[in-house]
């Protein structure tokens, strides 16, 4: 697949974007060359989550993947949407207290493919240190050689993901930390493209991903880990951004909305407090 990103759209907008906004994506690709559809996000943008609602109800995929959840989490949304509890989703889940933006955000996604199955993909907190010690195949279970946990990334990249680890931390983590930071971003982006794949199994394609623009990337997210275990598997990524990519752009297409309007991030880090970052880069 050619990896030379296409523009989708660029939508420098302040209020929310529709479908009139964005092109047909079933006119750039389709799901018998491309099974598993990755759309990313800047996470707190809720620009980003109307484009990737529009997208999927354009798309209206058998299965949609949430970063945002893991698949307990997936599985009582399936319920509780069959219930007609879906106004309740957020306090069942005690969305509150997980760390990520606004659950309307993600709710519109879900609304917008009725009939989707919902997985999850979350690795919980309580996994994410020991992995930083251990490392990501003794985490993952057996199926790690599938996805390349095995195996010591290449030195020009694992140099590049450290950085890129050390930058979203605000330059504010210990060097010895950041391999494994870098080890945990790894257990997560093979969680995605398990779930993806066991996802297209069992209902076919296409599949749609809802996660970060990190773990969307091509050249070594779960996009590459997919291409790995499953090179038959058609896949393409979309990357939605606050900014234009300086350079080469490690998706298939990218839509770039107005930047959301926060706090400096690295307030925190400034402060000494330093945590895991569930989105990291």
């Amino acid at each position: 697949m050619n990896r030379a990103a296409t523009l989708l759209a660029a939508l420098a907008l302040s209020g929310a974007v529709s479908a009139q906004d964005l092109p047909d994506l079933t006119g750039i690709v389709h799901p018998d060359d491309a099974q598993i559809l990755f759309l990313g996000e800047v996470h707190d943008n809720p620009l980003h989550h109307d484009a990737q609602a529009a997208l999927v109800a354009a798309w209206q995929p058998t299965a949609l993947v949430f970063e945002m959840l893991d698949p307990a989490e997936a599985r009582l949304v399936m319920e509780e949407r069959a219930a007609g509890r879906f106004d309740r989703l957020a306090e069942t889940l005690d969305w509150a207290s997980s760390g990520w933006p606004d659950f309307a955000m993600y709710a519109q996604i879900m609304q917008a493919a009725p009939a989707a199955a919902i997985w999850g993909a979350e690795v919980p907190r309580d996994r994410i240190r020991p992995v930083m010690e251990t490392g990501a195949a003794a985490e993952f279970g057996p199926r790690a050689g599938l996805f390349g946990l095995d195996q010591p990334l290449p030195e020009d990249q694992q140099t590049a993901r450290e950085a890129l680890q050390a930058e979203a931390h605000c330059d504010a983590l210990p060097e010895v930390m950041l391999p494994g930071f870098v080890e945990a971003q790894r257990l997560r982006d093979a969680r995605l493209a398990e779930a993806a794949l066991d996802a297209l199994a069992a209902h076919g394609g296409p599949v749609v991903v809802i996660t970060g623009n990190g773990h969307a990337r091509t050249d070594w997210g779960a996009p590459a880990l997919i291409g790995l275990a499953a090179p038959q598997v058609g896949v393409f990524s979309v990357a939605i951004l606050e900014q234009a990519p300086d350079g080469d752009l490690p998706a298939d297409a990218w839509i770039m909305t107005a930047p959301h309007d926060r706090p400096d991030p690295c307030d925190g880090f400034r402060q000494g407090a330093v945590a895991l970052d569930r989105g990291a880069p």
